[in-house]
């Protein structure tokens, strides 16, 4: 078979819930992935910042098949010997006194939000069912009805009504409409992204998430952070908030927690609001099994163990000033952290940011377009100095090229 007729089983046997590039992968390796035909490329997506770790790492890997071949799932129903150890290191980690492990980022974000909300009316004592979330306009959270319900982006939420209430919209990086909107009693909780990922990576004000996490404290709302796709040492620190030294009263992570080998999500939060949910309130069959509890701890050993958080930092750097040399008018902007970079691309006729990934793919870098006239730039967090240079000359050939 060759790529096509991969493409085309996909395109007869699958939803068409997704665009793919017209790539075909069949193996993966630190900062490279190949497809069907043999042919090698940068991976410059890491799965929407996934496999931070690199793909298939071989501590993590083996972490994956030796509890695969003891005990794979008991439900919560039971303890499992692994669960415990998971959670005394990822609390003691990021430093919360509870973790909920759940399976999917979403998942995760939807039990952030039944979380503030059950705190709402337990401590806040907010009347039943009339607690608000402030989300900002630009947001991805998830696909599930409640959280498309908070989004603004007419391809998530077009046609799937009716909405699930309960959300108050304010524009992202406007400290002047959050503490306006803070001033309503029944506000519980501010969900935000450090850095809107899906958006483009847009990357607000220095100063915004302490200034936007005090203005919580002072009226009572919990600061809740989705660092689904920030954290994990993608940034440049361990998690984006840390930046700014602000510490979320609920913290959400997700992809890179498994080093992108499983579905594994957590959220974590103190005693105050975490035990505010009883048996029976929440829960998951998959949520905290004993391969995804020895698959976090060994996908975040190799953060700590490697020094991803400072290799993104410095590579960052270099990565924005290599992307500033590359001489064309089709780049409008260059904008990021860490190794979480964007490019706004000026249309050019019928062209659009899809055409350039397609070029880059043809050139043996492969990215993906986001709202048509963004890329995303997220390579594994392993990768090194010569492939950054290496990469970006692909970057700046096939832009210069175009």
């Amino acid at each position: 078979m060759k790529t096509q007729d991969y493409i085309n089983r996909e395109d007869q046997y699958g939803a068409h819930n997704y665009h793919p590039l017209p790539v075909v992968l069949e193996r993966g390796e630190g900062v490279f992935v190949w497809d069907v035909e043999g042919k090698r490329y940068f991976d410059f997506l890491s799965a929407y910042s996934a496999v931070n770790q690199g793909h298939c790492h071989p501590d993590i890997i083996q972490a994956l098949t030796d509890q695969s071949q003891k005990l794979t799932l008991t439900s919560r129903a039971f303890y499992a010997a692994a669960l415990g150890e998971y959670e005394e290191y990822i609390t003691k980690c990021f430093g919360y006194d509870k973790v909920l492990p759940m399976n999917s980022g979403a998942e995760g974000d939807e039990t952030a939000i039944k979380l503030c909300r059950k705190w709402a009316y337990e401590k806040k004592e907010i009347a039943e069912n009339e607690a608000k979330i402030v989300v900002c306009e630009g947001n991805f959270h998830g696909r599930t009805v409640t959280i498309i319900s908070m989004s603004t982006d007419p391809d998530s939420y077009k046609g799937f009504g009716p909405y699930t209430p309960g959300f108050i919209t304010i524009p992202y990086n406007d400290l002047d409409a959050l503490a306006k909107v803070l001033q309503d009693p029944t506000v519980a909780g501010f969900l935000v992204e450090p850095i809107q990922g899906e958006a483009g990576v847009y990357v607000p004000d220095e100063g915004y998430l302490k200034k936007a996490y005090a203005l919580c404290k002072k009226n009572n709302v919990l600061f809740i952070a989705d660092e689904v796709q920030t954290g994990i040492a993608r940034t440049g620190k361990l998690l984006a908030c840390d930046h700014e030294e602000v510490r979320p009263d609920i913290l959400i992570l997700g992809k890179a927690l498994s080093g992108g080998v499983y579905p594994i999500s957590a959220v974590l939060a103190d005693d105050d609001i975490m035990l505010c949910i009883k048996p029976g309130e929440h829960g998951s069959t998959f949520g905290g099994n004993p391969v995804a509890a020895k698959v976090a701890i060994a996908a975040l050993e190799v953060v700590r163990k490697e020094k991803l958080a400072e290799n993104a930092e410095r590579l960052g750097k270099l990565f924005r000033d290599e992307l500033h040399k590359i001489k064309s008018g089709r780049i409008e902007l260059i904008r990021g952290k860490g190794l979480l970079n964007a490019i706004i691309i000026k249309p050019k006729g019928n062209q659009t940011a899809w055409d350039v990934c397609v070029a880059m793919k043809e050139n043996g870098l492969i990215a993906k377009p986001t709202h048509e006239h963004i890329i995303r730039f997220a390579p594994p967090l392993v990768i090194n100095e010569e492939q950054i240079m290496e990469a970006t000359a692909i970057i700046r050939n096939t832009i210069e090229s175009l």
